[in-house]
């Protein structure tokens, strides 16, 4: 036996038999270090990026094409959006680029973290007022959102995005 400097012992009996020199007894092998999350939850932050991209696109297009900016900004005049001339076309550009990037998992927590402050400020400024469901003009719907896209800016975009991919090559 020998006990080592941090106070493990080991039994180093020789192998004279094949010369090997003192062995260790029950070597305990070491797990290879893992950075990043695994193949299911990569799947699973893949469909989190598509259902909630798809989402904003959605919101997005309503905004710019559906509804059209002068109903949106008069929409977030009437709503009490400060700026609303200048916030509709920047509201309508994060939704549907952030979704795109989303999709993409491109700029991930970047991307998160602003659709994190777009869907914050719609809760506090218009959401709110109206209780939890969205049926009644509640922030149910933003505040899942919301969350949902802070998830994606704490724990970045997973295996299947373009983030990965750039990651991967300069490693």
């Amino acid at each position: 036996m020998t006990t080592h400097s941090n106070g493990t012992t080991a039994d180093t009996r020789y192998d004279s038999a094949n010369d090997l020199g003192p062995m260790t007894a029950d070597p305990t092998p070491q797990a290879p270090v893992r950075r990043g999350p695994g193949a299911s939850t990569s799947l699973g932050l893949l469909l989190l990026r598509l259902v909630v991209g798809v989402v904003f696109i959605a919101h997005g297009v309503q905004k710019v094409w559906i509804n059209g900016i002068p109903a949106t900004q008069e929409g977030f005049a009437g709503m009490g959006v400060p700026m609303p001339e200048v916030a509709a076309i920047v509201v309508a550009a994060l939704e549907i680029g952030g979704g795109a990037l989303l999709i993409l998992g491109l700029g991930t927590r970047i991307v998160g973290a602003l659709l994190t402050v777009n869907m914050a400020v719609a809760l506090v400024l218009v959401h709110i007022a109206g209780g939890f469901f969205a049926s009644d003009g509640g922030y149910e719907f933003v505040l899942t959102l919301g969350v949902a896209s802070l998830a994606l800016a704490f724990t970045g975009p997973g295996l299947f995005a373009i983030d990965a991919a750039f990651r991967r090559r300069r490693s």
